[in-house]
């Protein structure tokens, strides 16, 4: 991963000292509340509803073994000793003290982390696939090029204060792990005829109030000209995109105001200006960038580890149901990617604790080269584990609360923090994901429903992500009580889509009734083997919303 050298670190420590007089300053009614909103918020603290928010940065999702203990620490030290894990593969602190959040930004800086531009109007935290380099569809490791990104965007004085936040994902595989069709931009590394890598770009795609699946600027971009094409599009939105209004504010509003065409055109046209400019990229600066996502030292191995591994799973059926269902194939034999599930019922999804954090820092160091990584859909993952230790490794696990094997189906959702912490909410999200997954207790039954997304947001900015889980849930409120709207047919893949409403909202109490029916009605309506999915696009939303409101 990438290692800070003197210059950046210099850059984040006086970024730390510069804020600590800055909180000083506002604590001591020197600097007015309105002056230090936009210096707390580009240091990623919000203030939510019962205390301040700290979100750390975590690039693409990739941290080691060090930098995690640290944060574990903090969470005990200066908070109520758990964290969240956020759908920008970020970690949140819900309960420091403003006082205090300068100390916990001079710790993190001492293992190369920081709060910067996690909030804001400005270009937040590059996401990218969990799985980057180890994945085995992979056509090109996506991590090299989410860096030299994060390093063009940090504080670039240019793109600073933009109309609206800006998310920007990359994906370099088969299948989109990384959702890069919500994104305001998404970037998918592909490669031509001749086999020279490049970009297919994704431009105005966002959730929020007004969800846009993304739509091509460009179907293949040489990749000297990344950064020189990204600021081109930064430049039209910056220049064009509305300020008089934040709901209008995205880029998704100006793509589709302007027309995919026009504002293709008016990308171009700013672009002839930075084409081939001092922020081309040079080989000697790719390979820079990859230098610091070299292979770690995997062990050759024959096919004795998945002999094991196979002969382990058949004599425990609870383990060999974990490594079925947690599991992924490496791209080097004798290696397993492992994730690890936030979504232990009755627990609130992508919470963990400081004592699990250790744990898992340990298991880093111990099985998995020191590295950890944070997804999108509030996991973390193991990726380089050898297929020999995974039965030791998940006996721990299980000890500490942190094998649940459910990757990928109804009870592994995505849920936003919801009214119990956020100020923006309009329903709690957490109660709603907790009776769904005590309804849904019964393994067996969650297994052959299948792959399922279920996402959940506590209001329209769409945390959760609900537009395109295959079933999302959002929070409205109606006369100043909590009601919850269902929409089907979402998807964050390559397929991208956005769900639909179902009709109108629920009361939280009758959500998983609600939930049964829709199952239900899959179940009964599928085809042999056929997907939640498949069967809500093959049979339209009708015989769903004529059960549920029947």
């Amino acid at each position: 991963m990438y290692v800070y050298d003197e210059y950046d670190q210099k850059i984040l420590d006086e970024r730390v000292d510069q804020y600590r007089g800055q909180t000083e300053r506002f604590l001591a009614g020197t600097l007015s509340e309105e002056e230090f909103l936009p210096l707390r918020l580009q240091n990623g603290l919000y203030v939510q509803r019962l205390a301040p928010m700290l979100r750390v940065a975590v690039p693409y999702g990739l941290m080691n073994s060090a930098q995690l203990r640290t944060v574990a620490r903090l969470s005990r030290d200066y908070d109520k000793g758990y964290v969240h894990i956020s759908t920008r593969q970020n970690i949140q602190f819900n309960w420091p003290e403003l006082a205090e959040v300068p100390e916990m930004l001079a710790e993190l800086a001492k293992v190369q982390m920081h709060a910067i531009q996690t909030s804001g109007n400005c270009i937040r935290n590059t996401t990218t696939d969990q799985f980057a380099g180890v994945a085995r569809d992979e056509l090109v490791d996506p991590r090299p090029y989410c860096e030299i990104i994060r390093q063009w965007s940090t504080l670039h004085p240019e793109f600073a204060f933009l109309p609206r936040k800006f998310k920007i994902a990359v994906c370099g595989t088969e299948e989109d792990r990384a959702a890069i069709h919500a994104h305001d931009i998404g970037i998918e590394l592909v490669k031509n005829s001749e086999g020279d890598v490049g970009y297919r770009v994704i431009v105005g795609g966002g959730l929020g109030r007004t969800p846009v699946i993304g739509v091509e600027i460009c179907a293949f971009l040489e990749k000297q000209h990344l950064l020189s094409y990204l600021e081109a599009i930064l430049r039209v939105y910056n220049q064009h995109g509305r300020r008089d209004n934040k709901y209008k504010a995205r880029i998704k509003i100006l793509v589709k105001a302007m027309g995919i065409e026009a504002f293709r055109e008016s990308v171009e046209s700013e672009w002839v200006h930075l084409k081939d400019g001092p922020t081309t990229l040079t080989d000697a600066e790719i390979e820079r960038a990859k230098s610091f996502f070299t292979e770690p030292a995997y062990a050759e191995f024959d096919n004795t580890p998945d002999a094991e591994l196979s002969a382990k799973a058949d004599a425990d059926p609870i383990f060999g149901n974990w490594v079925k269902r947690n599991t992924v194939e490496h791209r080097v034999n004798g290696y397993r990617i492992v994730n690890i599930s936030l979504k232990a019922t009755g627990y609130a999804p992508g919470d963990i604790t400081d004592d699990q954090l250790e744990l898992l820092a340990d298991l880093a160091d111990r099985f998995s080269f020191g590295e950890i990584r944070s997804t999108h859909q509030q996991n973390l993952v193991l990726a380089d584990v050898p297929s020999n230790e995974l039965y030791t490794l998940w006996q721990i696990l299980q000890k500490a609360g942190l094998a649940t094997a459910n990757i990928g189906y109804l009870t592994d959702m995505i849920c936003c923090p919801g009214g119990d912490y956020c100020a923006l909410a309009n329903a709690k999200s957490i109660p709603v994901a907790e009776a769904i997954q005590a309804r849904f207790d019964d393994m067996d039954y969650v297994y052959d429903l299948g792959p399922l997304e279920l996402n959940i947001s506590g209001c329209m900015n769409a945390c959760g992500h609900h537009h395109i889980g295959h079933i999302g849930i959002l929070g409205v409120d109606k006369k100043g009580e909590e009601f919850y709207q269902v929409c089907l047919g979402g998807s964050q893949a390559k397929d991208a889509s956005i769900g639909k409403i179902l009709g109108p909202s629920f009361r939280q109490e009758d959500m998983p009734d609600v939930m049964e029916k829709i199952l239900g009605t899959y179940v009964d309506l599928r085809s042999e083997d056929e997907q939640f999915l498949d069967t809500y696009r093959r049979v339209g939303i009708a015989p769903f919303k004529e059960k549920v409101y029947a």
